[in-house]
């Protein structure tokens, strides 16, 4: 894979049952949120809905783990949710998902879908090698507030996922920043699917998100890399 993705001992520690998919993509084409890509989300949401069975987000087990390793490294779950379990309650509200562009929804729907957060990065923006570790505080973060950039610094502690230019998601998946998110002019990208074993099957979530991007992005050049992370997975 062109790039290297590394989980430090600490966060190994924080989260034993923590594994991660990388899907690569290249050649993709990317547009603005179209017929297809909003028919994907309201049928995740659906699948979302038949998953849950009347339960709030939450009570699913995989949510539960989620929220357990927030709590480990002291963030207040029902305040900085994960991911996952912010798109699906967004989901099963009267205004359903939002429409960002077809790559974002076709990871969104993924993430809704299969209950597990997914991210996208435009590799061509990455500066270097991306790694999940606990921030020391001083790490740059570049995000948008009142309309503006700014450069806002985690918390001392805290983990993201960050390259050699600074942080790239904060809270582990709780909000990307706006140098490496996915745009219309997108060609490139890399898209992590995390889960907390045994609550997920990131296989199948991983497989169904590279049939969409190869459906959606004709001749794009995906690749599925195996999961990582617990019970040993190479």
């Amino acid at each position: 894979m062109t790039l290297t993705l590394t989980v430090s001992d600490d966060v190994r520690a924080l989260a034993p049952g923590f594994t991660h998919v990388a899907v690569e993509a290249r050649g993709l084409l990317n547009a603005p949120s179209d017929e297809a890509s909003s028919a994907l989300l309201d049928d995740a949401g659906r699948r979302l809905a038949e998953r849950l069975a009347g339960r709030a987000p939450h009570e699913d087990p995989h949510v539960a783990a989620w929220r357990a390793a927030y709590a480990a490294f002291g963030s207040k779950p029902n305040r900085t949710r994960n991911s996952a379990e912010a798109l699906a309650k967004r989901a099963l509200a009267d205004g359903g998902l939002p429409r960002v562009n077809r790559l974002v929804d076709v990871y969104n729907a993924i993430s809704v879908a299969h209950l597990v957060p997914v991210g996208g990065e435009d590799t061509d923006r990455i500066v270097g090698a991306m790694r999940l570790a606990r921030a020391t505080g001083e790490e740059s973060f570049a995000t948008v507030a009142g309309g503006e950039e700014v450069i806002e610094h985690p918390d001392a502690g805290e983990v993201v996922w960050c390259d050699d230019e600074g942080v790239t998601c904060r809270r582990w998946n709780w909000r990307q920043g706006v140098r490496t998110r996915l745009t219309e002019e997108s060609v490139n990208a890399l898209f992590l699917l995390e889960g907390m074993a045994p609550h997920c099957d990131l296989v199948t979530a991983g497989a169904e998100l590279a049939g969409l991007l190869e459906k959606f992005s004709p001749g794009a050049r995906v690749t599925v890399h195996s999961p990582v992370g617990a019970a040993g997975q190479e």
